[in-house]
C-alpha cells in the first residue's frame, strides 16, 4: 500500500518545481514590461541630448570660424589675384540665372494675383502688390537661394576636395593662412555682390510682371505704374538690399565652414555640398523672418502715420 501511494504521489511531486518556476516566470517578465517605457524614454532623451550637443558644438565651431574670418578680413585684405576670380564666379556668372528667375517670378505673381484682383475690380493695382512682394521679400530671398544653390554648394565642394586631398594642410605648411587665402575672398565677394544680384532680381521681376500684366492681361498701362509708384517707396527697396547683406554673409560663412570640415572621401564632399545648401537656405529663411520683424518695427517707428491702401 505504501509503495502504491508513493508511486501515485511521485508525479505530483515532480511537477512542483516546474509549477513554481512557471508561477514565478510571469513576475520577471511583468517587471521588465513595467520598465520598458522608462527605458524607451531614457533612450529618447539620450538621443535628443546627443543631437543638442552636436548642434551646439557645430554652432560654436561656426562662431569661431566666423571670428577668425572677420579678424583676417579687417587685419589684411586679400590679394587681387584671389579676389577677382571670386568676384567673377560669384557675381558675373550668377547674373543670368538670377535674372531669369526674377523674370518668371514676376510673371507667376501676375498670373496668380490677377483673378482675385479682377473679382474686386482692382486689376489696375496689380503692379503695387507684385512690386512690393518683389522688392521686400521675393527678390532678396530668391537671389540668395540661387546664390546658395549655385555658389554655396560649389564652394563647399571645392574646399571639401582641397581638405580631402590635403591641399589646405599644404597651404598651412607653407606659411599661408588658409582662411585668409581661401575664405576671405569668397566671403567678401558674397557680401559685396549679393546686393547687385538682388537689384537685378527685383528689376527683372518688375519687368516680367509688368510685361505679363499689361501685354497679356490687358491691364491699363498708366494706372499700373502710377499705383506701383505710390505704393512702393525707397525704404521698401532698402529693406530688400539690407536683408541681402546678411544672406550673403551667411552663405559665404556656412559654405566655407562646411568645406573646411568635410568628411573624408567622395561621399564626404557630396555631403558637405548638400549640407551647405540646406543650412544656408534654412538660415536665409530664419534671417528673413527676424529681419522682417525688426525692419517693419523700425518702419512703423519712423513713419507711424504712413498708411498704404491697395
Amino acid at each position: 500500500m505504501r509503495g502504491q501511494a508513493a508511486a501515485q504521489l511521485a508525479p505530483s511531486l515532480a511537477k512542483l518545481p516546474v509549477m513554481a518556476t512557471a508561477e514565478n516566470a510571469p513576475h520577471g517578465s511583468e517587471a521588465r514590461g513595467c520598465f520598458a517605457p522608462l527605458q524607451a524614454a531614457a533612450d529618447w532623451l539620450a538621443d535628443l541630448g546627443h543631437l543638442v550637443i552636436v548642434w551646439f558644438t557645430a554652432l560654436g565651431d561656426l562662431a569661431l570660424f566666423t571670428l577668425r574670418t572677420l579678424r583676417w578680413l579687417f587685419s589684411r585684405l586679400p590679394r587681387r589675384e584671389t579676389l577677382i576670380p571670386a568676384f567673377y564666379q560669384i557675381g558675373v556668372l550668377s547674373l543670368p540665372v538670377v535674372a531669369l528667375t526674377g523674370t518668371f517670378i514676376g510673371m507667376v505673381l501676375a498670373v496668380q494675383s490677377y483673378a482675385q484682383f479682377r473679382m474686386m475690380g482692382l486689376e489696375t493695382r496689380l503692379g503695387a502688390v507684385i512690386n512690393m512682394a518683389l522688392v521686400r521679400e521675393l527678390g532678396p530671398v530668391l537671389a540668395a537661394t540661387m546664390l546658395a544653390g549655385r555658389i554655396g554648394s560649389a564652394m563647399a565642394a571645392e574646399l571639401g576636395t582641397m581638405r580631402v586631398t590635403e591641399q589646405i594642410d599644404a597651404l598651412a605648411s607653407m606659411g599661408t593662412n588658409p582662411i585668409h587665402y581661401l575664405v576671405v575672398p569668397r566671403f567678401l565677394a558674397c557680401i559685396v555682390l549679393i546686393p547687385t544680384l538682388t537689384i537685378m532680381a527685383d528689376f527683372m521681376g518688375v519687368v516680367g510682371g509688368a510685361f505679363y500684366s499689361i501685354t497679356l492681361l490687358d491691364v491699363d498701362y498708366y494706372h499700373y505704374w502710377v499705383h506701383s509708384k505710390n505704393f512702393v517707396n525707397n525704404f521698401d527697396l532698402f529693406i530688400g538690399v539690407f536683408k541681402s547683406l546678411f544672406f550673403g554673409a551667411a552663405i559665404g560663412l556656412i559654405a566655407c565652414h562646411r568645406g573646411f570640415n568635410c568628411d573624408p572621401g567622395a561621399e564626404g564632399v557630396g555631403r558637405a555640398a548638400t549640407r551647405a545648401f540646406v543650412f544656408s537656405f534654412v538660415t536665409i529663411l530664419l534671417l528673413d523672418l527676424f529681419l522682417g520683424i525688426l525692419l517693419d518695427t523700425l518702419n512703423n517707428y519712423l513713419w507711424p502715420q504712413q498708411a498704404r491702401v491697395v
